[in-house]
């Protein structure tokens, strides 16, 4: 999927119980296409109903949203450095720490 925004494409994604990378950030609905398994004989079907103009407008998202999956040296504001210290930011305010010494 990566490979696919990086060369300006749509990433379709078939999968079941997948997490994507940075889903706490990034709303993968705007830039990609995913289905389940079962649909896998449908998927022409499926590709060939998704309009130009909704096929456009993914693809220019795509084209935004992937400065934040390339690897900078050093690392630049927004790449996948700073996507993944801001990821692990946002689910350690999500998690609580038990303490042992309350009930």
């Amino acid at each position: 999927m990566v490979e696919a925004l990086y060369m300006g494409c749509v990433p379709v994604l078939i999968k079941d119980h997948y997490a994507k990378p940075f889903n706490d950030i990034l709303d993968w609905r705007k830039f990609s296409i995913d289905f389940g398994l079962e649909n896998i004989p449908n998927l022409k079907t499926i590709l060939m109903r998704i309009s130009q103009r909704k096929y456009i407008r993914l693809q220019r998202n795509g084209v935004q949203v992937r400065k934040h999956f390339v690897v900078n040296l050093p690392p630049k504001r927004y790449d996948v450095f700073h996507m993944i210290l801001h990821s692990i930011w946002l689910r350690r305010l999500n998690t609580r720490i038990h303490d042992p010494h309350q009930p």
